[in-house]
Parts: structure tokens; C-alpha cells; sequence
């Protein structure tokens, strides 16, 4: 693909560099060239296959955040646009062949955590259930429809696969009686495994819909994930638009927007608690049995980036409270040191703070001071290398998790084209209300 992406990269850090200047265009263009330069491979059948950085398979969600900085350049260059359709069209084929898997392989070579007692196929990596493995397809596909109105992406397999996933969220809706999802992984730290023989912690029913493990890969402490139900209302609402005026399927629309209001009245009911310091703020996971984990993740979607993912505005009330309570010492993850502060998360060791979350945090304020500060945190926090990493110590950034992770690239990216006006695909805020 380098007859065209080493122009564009070319193009995209010259116009990073005449609105901020050379420092930042030239970690800019470093990160900005990873994805393109290092992560696809073009299968036989056209489609691409995305690395994450480091481990040798493709997430459904990185390979999506991964692609965000070049969804803004996307209607006047061709071969961004084509290169997003077919990263849109593998992931599509991925959820055929597993709608529970997270990670997949580039062929059906068996490679990844086949020692896990769960209903392995060899095009799978890892099979660890989470509700935003299902979001993020739809959030490309729909973003590039909105970026560019092409609508190849959006045949049969995109509708076969929209199914899918309605039905899948709704067997989840019952996880306790109806689903057949079970995952035990016998070789690893507590967090990779789900307990109770592989179904995880008891729920009762909610409205919402039920997930193994987080954003982050570790198991859920409770099986609603707040952030990840309130994702999968905006993929819903993606999905219902996407079903009205591209596919002409009235019957897939009104099925998206009936269960999309189930989780969203879920949420309301039971995915916010009154704090006694914030007020209302949004709960990280619920069991519907009256538990919740107050806390944010550092991995996304979490609570800190609902503005981004198309839920609320910066200023929603809720939102705001929850940012406070993000913010404040009352969430184990917020973490202060030296060279830093922002969110860690127990997927890392610990006080070891996450450049993704740093970016979410730029990208979801309008103060365009903490932009900056943000912006300057993560230039001094590379460990010299021009590259974002998955963590870093909060004292000590020359001490770091991942030397290649390019979803943290592309985020920088992100949040760097926001800053500098060049980002152009805005998401629409999804939420009406999160109270019955």
C-alpha cells in the first residue's frame, strides 16, 4: 500500500505541522505512519487483516480505534476509503464465524489460547465475550457510510452480521438461562478466566445485556458493563439508521430500536448510583443483585470517553458528575505521579497511567487548555521514542508497557487532529435521556 500512504502521510503531518508546529508533526507522523506501515495485510480475497502491534492477531475493537485518524481524510482519498472497506468487510466475515471472540486469526491456523475451555474455532486468537467487540464493527462500517456515502461495505454480510449481533445481546439480556457461553482459562492470572465452570459471576436480569470481560481483556467483577451497554445503544441506533436508508430493511431497524431501548432503560435503572460526593454518576459494572463497581478503566469505551463513542455532550449532567468522580480519588484507577497523572487500570502494573486515556480525556473536554496540557503530557511521557505505549510509570515514563501498541498511536493522532482542527468526522450524540 505504499504507493499511496507515504503521500498521505506526507500531506496529513504537513498540515499537523503549519497549525502546531514541528515537534508535534514529528511524533505526529511517526505514529500516523505505524498503522499504515506496519499492521495490514492484504488477504487473498481482498480484505484486510490488522495487527494490533505486538501480538500476532486482530482485535475487532483495536483494528477499528485504530483506523480513526484516517477516517477524517477518508472522502478525498480513495485508497484510505478503500482501505477502511476492507478492514470493515474482514471484521464483518470475523463476526460470522464467532460473534463471542474478541481476537482473530489471519487464517484458520489455530494459533492463540486454544488451551481455553470454550468453543474454539481455528480462525480464533481468544474467545473473550465483550460487548464492544460487537460495537466498534458498526461504528466503522457506519462511520465510513457517514465519512463518504459508500455503501459497499453494507450488503448481505453486513445485514447477516447486524442479526447476529440483535440476537446475540438479546440471549445475553438472560446470560443466567439462555446462554451457552462459557470460558476457563486454566494457565493464567484470575483476570483471563471467568468463574462458576466458565459463566462468570451471578447476575439477575436487568434489561441490560451481559459480557464475559472488559475492553481491557480482564474478566467483569459483575456481568453488566456500564460503559459497554451504553455503547451498544449507540451501535443499535447506527445500526437502525443504517437499516432505513441504506439495506431497506424496516423489520431489522424496528428490531434495533426495541432492544436499544431495553438497554437504554437498563442503564437507567441500574447503571447509576447517587454518590454521596458527585450525586448521580454512572456505575463501571452492576450485577442487577444491588453490587456495583464504582471505578473507570483506563481502556475504552469507558466512562471517561462517552462523549467520544456518540453517547452525550462534555456538558451532559450525568456525564459531568461521573467525570468528577473519574477525576477524584474515589476511583481506584485515578492515579497522580511525577511525570503524570490520568487513568491506570488493572490490566498494568500498578501507577502505571494509560496514553489512551490521556487522549479520551483531550477528546472529550472543550477546554482547549487542558488540550494542551494533555497534549504536552504525552510528548513527555514517550520515553524518547516518538511512539505512545500501552502504559507508562507515572513516575517514571522510561519504564513502560508495550513498545508497540498502535491503538494508543492512533489515539494520539486523534487527539492531535482535534486540536489542530482536522478532524472531521464527528460522531451524533446518541442519548435522549438516561432516566425512566
Amino acid at each position: 500500500m505504499a504507493h499511496w500512504t507515504d503521500g498521505l502521510v506526507r500531506e496529513v503531518t504537513g498540515d499537523v505541522r503549519a497549525e502546531l508546529g514541528t515537534s508535534v508533526a514529528r511524533v505526529f507522523e511517526r505514529c500516523y505512519a505505524d498503522t499504515l506501515g506496519s499492521t495490514l495485510t492484504e488477504l487473498p480475497d481482498g480484505t484486510v487483516f490488522m495487527l494490533t502491534g505486538d501480538i500476532p492477531a486482530m482485535w475487532l475493537r483495536d483494528s477499528t480505534a485504530q483506523l480513526a485518524p484516517y477516517l477524517h481524510v477518508a472522502a478525498r482519498h480513495r485508497g484510505v476509503a478503500d482501505l477502511l472497506a476492507a478492514v470493515s468487510r474482514r471484521q464483518i466475515d470475523y463476526i460470522a464465524v464467532d460473534p463471542y471472540a474478541n481476537a482473530f486469526n489471519s487464517a484458520p491456523n489455530g494459533h492463540g489460547h486454544h488451551a481455553d475451555l470454550t468453543e474454539m474455532s481455528p480462525w480464533v486468537w481468544e474467545r473473550k465475550y465483550e460487548i464492544d467487540s460487537l460495537c466498534f464493527p458498526v461504528q466503522l462500517a457506519y462511520d465510513l457510510w457517514t465519512a463518504t456515502g459508500r455503501t459497499d461495505h453494507l450488503g448481505e454480510p453486513f445485514r447477516s452480521a447486524a442479526r447476529t449481533i440483535i440476537g446475540l445481546w438479546r440471549t445475553e439480556q438472560d446470560h443466567e438461562n439462555r446462554s451457552r457461553y462459557r470460558l476457563q482459562r486454566l494457565d493464567g492470572p484470575a483476570s483471563d478466566t471467568l468463574t462458576r465452570e466458565g459463566r462468570g459471576p451471578e447476575t439477575a436480569l436487568t434489561g441490560m445485556t451481559w459480557a464475559g470481560f472488559r475492553p481491557s481483556d480482564d474478566a467483569c467483577t459483575y456481568g453488566y458493563n456500564v460503559p459497554g451497554n451504553i455503547f451498544a445503544i449507540v451501535a443499535l441506533g447506527y445500526i437502525a439508521q443504517l437499516a432505513d436508508e441504506v439495506l431497506d430493511d424496516a423489520v431489522l431497524a424496528a428490531d434495533a430500536r426495541s432492544l436499544g431501548d431495553e438497554l437504554e432503560a437498563g442503564v437507567a435503572r441500574y447503571g447509576t448510583v447517587v454518590h454521596p460526593e458527585f450525586g448521580e454518576i454512572y456505575a463501571y459494572e452492576v450485577d442487577g443483585l444491588g453490587n456495583a463497581v464504582l471505578l473507570d478503566d483506563a481502556n475504552m469505551p469507558s466512562l471517561l470517553s462517552l462523549p467520544y463513542i456518540g453517547w452525550c455532550a462534555p456538558d451532559d449532567p450525568i456525564y459531568s458528575a461521573t467525570r468528577s468522580f473519574v477525576f477524584s480519588e474515589h476511583n481506584p484507577t485515578f492515579t497522580v505521579g511525577t511525570a503524570a497523572r490520568g487513568l491506570s487500570s488493572p490490566h498494568t502494573p500498578p501507577r502505571h497511567i494509560w496514553p489512551i486515556a490521556l487522549a479520551v480525556e483531550g477528546l472529550t473536554t472543550d477546554d482547549a487548555a487542558e488540550k494542551e496540557r494533555l497534549l504536552q503530557t504525552l510528548l513527555a511521557t514517550d520515553a524518547g521514542t516518538s511512539l505512545m505505549h500501552e502504559s507508562f510509570h507515572a513516575d517514571d515514563p522510561s519504564t513502560f508497557t508495550r513498545a508497540w501498541f498502535s491503538w494508543a498511536n492512533a489515539m494520539f493522532c486523534e487527539l492531535v487532529l482535534d486540536i489542530a482542527g482536522l478532524r472531521t468526522v464527528e460522531r451524533q450524540r446518541a442519548v435522549r435521556s438516561t432516566r425512566p
